[in-house]
């Protein structure tokens, strides 16, 4: 090839470094050259070496990425039309380009400089990606491509990976279910640590029924970008029917309820949109796609969203429910869906205060319409008897029924019952307790009851008259009662008819003869007599033929579980809305001795259960009530039923909560200690009770019962976080049942108990003091567990980074005063002291990896000096080389640091000798060595190229922003001129 052909291909690498020239005139014009070329070899070699100029620069400077555009537009523009008449040789003279590129890239994959493993993959995907949708590579080189790029998705640099897997999807196909690149992606999604791979595999992946739950559980991504896009490709590929109901529910429960404004934004406005598009805008479709039954709260947050995104109020009328002239659903045509959008939409209207009045008028009739309407569907509801509800059919209608009627009863919140004692409100309260004292009122409808009921009326004393009245009227209603005759009543009774009947046969014998003898003023007489005792008889057979049972009504008394049942609901309800600064009153007191004391008792386990509820409500409202029935929620808690102890160990929680563990006091102490050297003395029977309270919790922790042992960690940590209890035996407790692989499934105990080891630690110095002391009792029982047990299997290097993470100074809310030994300081003495306990236990080499992550203070004193002996011990002794480096470097860092500070003070003229010293640099740099460390460590986890934002700062002219822009630009001209000289 002449020179002036190098010319031209240089000419046209170096106009392509600057974005304002026009790319197309360059392609046609070196495409031009090219074909009239009869020997491409030269071309060939000229190009690559002009290539190769840009792939060795890592960083994405603009100049690079334009001459990598410029080779994709050259190299693309050489792809042939895809002919079924054209000949094969055509075709492949036309792709030699082409595939000579692609040839040198795929020989090039593994080079050992990243910068041309990101360059390569960044073409190859340029490449692919510029090609017509209906292309065609030879199928050796598409095995060689895909080959490579699966190769280069496992590579260290994040960015290689990413234009990897970015240059594999159009290679992927999701129908296959072997398919190499779909398993590298799912691979990718789940294990990449970098959050830019993990969107770059979401942006490329196909969605199908083998990657869909993939991608679906990135959504749960700690990054907020990952979690976003997720949102974004679910709701632009995915159809709502390929997800289970379960996902549909968590997606929206998660999304809307996320802590980043951003992914709430996108399930807004891309997700919920395209939901609805796929049900021709239908929201009452989308509702039943939920199961709003068992999803209400999330399926009312979505409408919430919903809403908001409405453009008038018109909008809200339109696309829900009809209403009829009295402003009702009717009867016959509710629906779980639609009376669940009329309750969300009237909550939305009415918290916009005084814009919504107007449009909840429109919404709600008058509430005694609203009253008589809710009676009598609930009134309507169908009763079920035992047989019957073996009829899954009837159960799910009924449990329909119940849904609808919750949902109602939910809307008497929304009605306007301003005036008490006026006629609206009147009527409701009225309606709400002639609902109750209904038999076929169901039992989960009562506290929703009892609390709009509550809710309506002012005063307590009202409120505690009128719900005891009600439990009354229920647990004692008035019915009829038979009351047997006295027999010899019976007996006069049947005499006394049977003389009637004698003398009026007498009667009427003596008539005829008085007729016979003429005698017509004494027939009359008789005559008028017969009438009578006629009458007589007949009132007497009219008695006789009446039941002989008297029937009276009065009060009976009702035992039976159901009613308990309902009358313990409503009593735990109104315990729960009164103040408990009220105390306990002589209505309240006639109810716990009545009903809830002999309820703990009752054979029947739902009764006992709602007892035991309603036993600690009571006692929150009372210390002397809660002293009294300490013993027997103690009791409960270790003898009923799984169900009923998780109800009194809350009960206990609260009143520890409440109360302390002083309870049995008078006067509450602040914290309690494990440790009674440093409390006063106490009674020896409150002590015990003390003590057999934490050992019982603590037995808790080891329950084979999930829910149990769930609900004491809960309770527990929320007695640590309140300061009713500090514990260092507990807290390691509660430590290693976190990290213990037996409760792997139980997430509701690992979100407890992470998100409390995190608050706790940063609340205050005491609470990072009470973690230091338990960093040793959990390390050791570690290391001492058999091969049998579960934390066998625990990491204990993770264990220790993790406390050396809590005990930060840096991570407290409210960084305490500044003190001479800090928490990482008493630590590091400890873990010293541990180490020089057996100098050849393995556990050595995991306590001096945590010396090496812990902040020591250099500042020399008592606590620095008794460290520097501890390790200088330690250095004598230990005999593994990676220990004995850790200590030296800790032992450099303690020294240079105190080197370092005396040279800062003595005179400038000395700073220039003492720059000459190496060590002192190295033992400035020792100082944050810990820094040093996570971000090499952490490198897969933020690229080279990625530099930090600047602060916002006074925006500068244009002129200096050009010149700036000239400066840190790369520029390759100079790199092709300094090789054309050369040569």
């Amino acid at each position: 090839m002449s020179g002036d052909s190098d010319l031209v291909i240089e000419e046209a690498f170096r106009r392509a470094q600057k974005a304002h020239n026009n790319k197309a005139k360059l392609v046609a014009s070196l495409k031009n050259r090219y074909n009239k070329l009869e020997d491409k070899t030269e071309f060939h070699e000229e190009f690559i070496r002009c290539l190769k100029y840009a792939m060795i620069i890592y960083t994405r400077e603009p100049a690079v990425e334009n001459v990598i555009d410029f080779v994709t537009k050259f190299a693309a523009s050489f792809e042939t039309p895809v002919n079924e008449n054209a000949e094969e040789e055509e075709e492949e003279d036309e792709n030699e380009f082409l595939n000579f590129l692609f040839n040198f890239l795929l020989e090039s994959h593994g080079a050992n400089s990243h910068a041309v493993r990101f360059r390569v993959c960044q073409l190859v995907n340029k490449l692919l990606g510029s090609l017509s949708e209906n292309a065609q590579i030879d199928d050796d080189l598409c095995d060689r491509i895909h080959e490579a790029m699966l190769i280069r998705v496992t590579d260290k640099y994040p960015n290689v990976r990413i234009q990897a897997a970015l240059a594999m999807s159009r290679i992927q196909d999701p129908s296959n279910l072997d398919c190499p690149t779909i398993k590298a992606y799912m691979l990718l999604l789940e294990n990449d640590s970098n959050p830019e791979v993990r969107r770059a595999v979401l942006s490329c992946i196909a969605p199908s029924a083998t990657t869909l739950t993939k991608i679906y559980k990135r959504t749960w991504d700690v990054k907020e970008k990952v979690r976003k896009l997720a949102y974004q490709v679910l709701a632009e590929k995915v159809h709502i029917r390929a997800l289970s109901i379960a996902q549909r529910v968590s997606l929206l429960h998660e999304g809307l309820s996320d802590s980043a404004d951003s992914v709430k934004e996108v399930v807004k406005t891309h997700l919920l949109p395209a939901w609805l598009r796929m049900q021709q805008g239908d929201v009452l479709q989308l509702l039943h796609r939920l199961d709003v039954e068992n999803c209400a709260e999330t399926a009312v947050t979505t409408l919430q969203a919903i809403f908001s995104m409405a453009t008038s109020p018109d909008d809200l009328l339109q696309n829900g429910v009809r209403l009829d002239e009295r402003k009702l659903i009717p009867v016959d045509s509710l629906t779980c869906e639609n009376v669940l959008y009329w309750r969300a939409l009237c909550e939305f209207v009415k918290n916009k205060g005084n814009e919504g009045e107007e449009l909840l008028e429109q919404l709600l009739p008058e509430a005694a319409i609203f009253a008589e309407y809710l009676y009598s569907y609930l009134k309507s509801i169908t009763q079920l008897s035992e047989e019957q509800r073996a009829d899954m059919t009837q159960l799910e209608m009924v449990m329909t029924q119940e849904y609808i009627g919750q949902q109602l009863i939910l809307l008497v919140g929304c009605l306007d019952i301003s005036e008490e004692g006026g006629r609206m409100c009147s009527r409701m309260v009225a309606v709400l307790q002639d609902i109750l004292l209904l038999p076929n009122t169901p039992t989960s409808l009562i506290g929703l009851l009892v609390e709009k009921l509550i809710g309506i009326l002012r005063d307590d004393a009202q409120k505690i008259q009128m719900v005891a009245e009600i439990i009354s009227d229920v647990r004692e209603p008035i019915l009829p009662i038979s009351e047997p005759v006295d027999e010899n009543e019976k007996r006069r009774k049947q005499v006394k008819l049977a003389e009637v009947r004698v003398q009026i046969m007498e009667a009427k014998q003596t008539l005829e003869e008085c007729i016979s003898c003429q005698d017509f003023s004494r027939a009359a007489e008789l005559k008028d007599s017969i009438s009578q005792l006629e009458e007589l008889k007949n009132q007497l057979v009219l008695e006789a033929s009446q039941p002989a049972d008297n029937i009276k009504e009065q009060r009976v008394e009702k035992s039976d579980p159901k009613t308990l049942l309902k009358c313990l609901t409503m009593c735990a309800e109104l315990f729960k809305q009164m103040n408990i600064k009220r105390g306990i009153c002589p209505t309240m007191n006639a109810l716990i001795e009545s009903l809830i004391l002999p309820g703990v008792s009752n054979p029947n386990p739902a009764v006992r259960n709602m007892a035991v509820i309603c036993l600690g409500t009571a006692a929150l409202h009372s210390k002397d009530l809660a002293n009294t029935h300490l013993v027997l929620l103690l009791q409960i808690t270790q003898l009923d039923e799984p169900k009923i102890r998780i109800s009194a160990l809350r009960a206990l929680i609260d009143q520890l909560l409440l109360n302390g563990l002083n309870i049995l006091q008078d006067k509450p102490a602040p914290v309690s200690q494990d440790d009674s050297n440093g409390q006063p003395e106490h009674q020896a029977e409150e002590e015990g009770t003390i003590q057999s309270i934490l050992k019982m919790l603590s037995e808790f922790l080891d329950s084979e019962i999930c829910e149990l042992r769930t609900e004491t960690a809960e309770g527990l940590a929320k007695l640590m976080y309140c300061g009713r209890i500090l514990s260092p035996k507990l807290l390691s407790r509660l430590v290693l049942l976190w990290y213990n692989p037996v409760t792997e499934d139980d997430q509701r105990l690992r979100h407890c108990l992470g998100v409390f080891l995190q608050l706790y630690a940063r609340a205050s110095r005491t609470n990072q003091e009470c973690v230091e002391e338990s960093f040793l009792p959990t390390m050791r029982t570690l290391f001492n567990a058999p091969v049998t047990s579960p934390l066998s299997e625990v990491d204990a290097s993770n264990v220790a980074e993790l406390f050396v993470d809590l005990t930060r100074p840096s991570a407290l809310v409210k960084p305490a005063a500044v003190q001479a030994v800090s928490v990482h300081d008493s630590l590091a003495v400890c873990v010293c002291n541990e180490i020089l306990r057996d100098i050849s236990a393995p556990e050595v080499r995991v306590y001096c990896k945590t010396l090496s992550w812990l902040e020591i203070n250099s500042e020399p004193g008592p606590a620095n000096s008794e460290l520097q002996l501890l390790l200088k011990d330690i250095l004598q002794e230990v005999k593994d080389k990676h220990c004995i480096r850790i200590i030296e470097k800790l032992c450099n860092q303690l020294n240079g640091d105190r080197c370092a500070k005396s040279a800062g003070n003595q005179d400038t003229t000395l700073q220039n000798l003492d720059d000459n010293n190496g060590g002192q640099k190295k033992a400035s740099t020792a100082k944050n060595g810990k820094k040093a460390s996570k971000a090499e460590l952490s490198s897969d986890e933020s690229d080279e190229e990625n530099v930090p934002e600047e602060p916002p700062s006074v925006r500068p002219s244009r002129r200096a922003k050009m010149a700036a822009k000239d400066k840190t630009k790369q520029d390759l001209t100079a790199l092709l001129n300094q090789e054309t000289n050369g040569s």
